[in-house]
């Protein structure tokens, strides 16, 4: 852009001493270099710090890439590249079999753990019946044991004798045996049975969870839009096994978005950069066109500054590499009118509200630049 100024003053100075007839002498000339030297270099100086340039914009836009939920062989892709998509829409599904047969074993179990709940209720009814009949036996024997304790102890031998107290106590001891024996039947029977969560039989819950997730499974064989938009550069194909890995998207989706650009800018200028300063962008794809906008934000980090923890000490060349800022810019104008795809490059400026007389020269030359994009886009 500076090029332009210069080659517009030689371009000015050579018709003026064509037109007036000016002499070619020792101090015409001379005058004319530093006159130009002194009336540019204070221009180029007070718009390049106060109206800052980005030789380099370009569009930025959001990807998101469509990873499966679950790995298996494409049977289809329903989504054609380059045309609009709604939320919900079919982009390609996955052969659903493997994920049906699991839904159905799955199925299968629950029922089965269903009906083994309610088995473990009749063996807990039925514990508490031998529970109560033990009670019974061991109350008759302890009875009778205390019966025959008391006979003997009333008239010895001749009544009930020490082997027949005996062989009462021993029943009785069993009978109690017994009875602890099958009240822990119960209690097992009954803990089987109350093992619960949320009202459910945990074994029926765990099953439950288990076919709700292969139903979950079954449904995400249909990979759908995420959201409006549309999928290009769709290499997927039927037969392809599509993964459920981050790192290998099956397609890459552009959703619909606010279309902003990025632009590249000299690191001195940035006191001249304020959110809501007006803006200017001329793209390589619409010459001659001047797109009218607003400064929105300075990016607060860069990424020639970034350091992450490692085993490798930070270079010193990395250090000396030089980073320019990145401004995002918000178009007035919409992008999709002009039939632009995303990711379109140009050149932006940026007018601050300092030595606002001078940004008639940045938008001079920004348009001069838009006008040689019919020939030849500057670089």
């Amino acid at each position: 852009m500076d090029l332009l100024i210069i080659l517009t003053y030689a371009g000015l100075c050579v018709v003026v001493f064509k037109a007036f007839r000016i002499p070619l002498t020792k101090w015409t000339v001379p005058t004319a270099i530093l006159g130009g030297i002194v009336i540019l270099g204070t221009l180029l100086m007070l718009m390049n710090y106060n109206h800052p340039y980005g030789k380099y914009a370009k569009e930025v836009f959001v990807s998101v890439p469509i990873v499966p939920a679950v790995k298996g062989i494409v049977v289809s892709v329903d989504a054609e590249p380059n045309t609009p998509l709604k939320k919900g829409d079919l982009l390609f599904r996955i052969d659903p079999k493997p994920f049906a047969l699991t839904v159905a074993k799955t199925k299968a179990q629950l029922v089965e753990a269903e009906q083994a709940v309610k088995q473990t209720l009749a063996q807990m009814e039925a514990a508490t019946a031998r529970v109560k009949k033990a009670e019974a036996d061991r109350d008759r024997t302890k009875q009778s044991f205390e019966r025959y304790v008391a006979g003997n102890r009333a008239g010895g031998a001749k009544i009930f004798s020490e082997q027949e107290v005996e062989n009462r106590r021993q029943l009785y001891l069993a009978s109690e045996a017994t009875l602890e024996a099958v009240r822990a039947d119960e209690l097992r029977a009954r803990l089987a049975y109350e093992s619960q969560i949320d009202g459910v039989n945990t074994r029926v819950a765990q099953l439950q969870a288990q076919l709700e997730a292969a139903e979950y499974d079954l449904e995400r064989t249909e990979v759908r839009a995420p959201e409006i938009g549309f999928v290009t550069q769709v290499a997927l194909r039927p037969g392809v096994m599509a993964t459920n890995l981050p790192l290998r998207p099956a397609m890459v989706f552009i959703p619909n978005q606010r279309r902003q650009i990025a632009a590249s800018f000299w690191q001195n200028s940035l006191s001249r950069m304020k959110p809501g300063f007006e803006a200017e962008v001329i793209f390589d794809a619409v010459p001659g066109h001047v797109f009218k906008g607003q400064l929105k934000s300075v990016l607060p980090a860069m990424s020639e500054g970034d350091i992450q923890a490692t085993g490798n000490l930070v270079s010193a060349s990395r250090v000396a590499t030089h980073g320019r800022a990145l401004g995002l810019i918000e178009l007035e104008e919409n992008l999709n009118d002009y039939g632009l795809p995303f990711g379109v490059q140009g050149k932006a400026a940026v007018y601050s509200d300092q030595f606002t007389h001078v940004s008639v020269m940045r938008r001079i030359l920004l348009r001069m630049l838009g006008w040689i994009n019919y020939i030849f886009p500057m670089k």
